[in-house]
């Protein structure tokens, strides 16, 4: 992973998988499936918003549906004080 996909991890943003369904452009009564991933922000998801616009501007396949998940959110370890010490 490059030194700025860990910085954005470090910032909330987290793998996303969006799966696309689409109408093909030759055979409009039969759908297709294309799967995407990249790293976006939740619940905003500024990138799978940025690529399906492209899409519909540029591909000539409408699109039917997109499912989308998200992955979990990379934190800091999460170190909490124990007031009890166990002695052998």
């Amino acid at each position: 992973m490059e030194t700025d996909e860990f910085a954005l991890r470090l910032k909330g943003w987290r793998l996303a998988t969006a799966e696309v369904l689409y109408y093909m452009p030759d055979h409009p009564v039969l759908l297709q499936s294309f799967i995407w991933q990249t790293l976006d922000l939740a619940p905003t998801y500024p990138r799978i918003h940025k690529f399906l616009d492209f899409w519909r501007a540029e591909i000539q396949a409408v699109i039917h549906s997109v499912r989308l998940a998200g992955g979990e959110q990379l934190a800091p370890a999460n170190i909490q004080n124990v007031a009890t010490i166990l002695h052998h």
